[in-house]
């Protein structure tokens, strides 16, 4: 039976303020987006804080806008966003014992409905995977920078 989240995790060399600050600006997306659609920052606030929204303009085949609310959020530890659609878009941070941080990110599917899940999953969660893998290297790059 598919899976009903799709996430990946990796371990990051500065601590978990840095790397909030790049998930928590809007404007660094299309930088740390692994799946290429994210292509800039239409609106919305510098910082994203619970409730915030911002759009963004994509392009997967053709271009289009796409606005986002964040729904979850715990300053340096939790950020998640919607859009429309019930998935939501996580990022969990963990401080490591040696000042670094674990990041959890997680395409979670759990708001649908079982059969609407299933097909979702079993539709994009490979590519949703790709796109997961890709976007924390990014990120684990953007932070590691920023922090030297």
């Amino acid at each position: 039976m598919p899976s009903r989240n799709v996430s990946a995790s990796t371990t990051i060399d500065a601590p978990p303020a840095a790397v909030f600050a790049i998930l928590a600006d809007p404007r660094q997306h299309q930088h740390i987006d692994g799946s290429g659609t994210v292509q800039g920052t239409v609106s919305g606030p510098e910082r994203l804080t619970l409730g915030a929204e911002f759009g963004m303009d994509m392009k997967m085949g053709a271009s289009y806008k796409i606005k986002n609310k964040v729904v979850e959020y715990d300053e340096d530890r939790l950020i998640a966003w919607r859009h429309k659609g019930l998935h939501r878009w996580r990022y969990e941070l963990t401080p490591t014992a040696d000042g670094g941080t674990e990041v959890t990110e997680t395409w979670d599917l759990s708001r649908y409905p079982l059969p609407l899940r299933l097909g979702l999953s079993a539709a994009l969660a490979g590519k949703t995977q790709k796109a997961i893998d890709g976007t924390l290297v990014k990120l684990k790059q953007a932070a590691e920078a920023g922090a030297a």
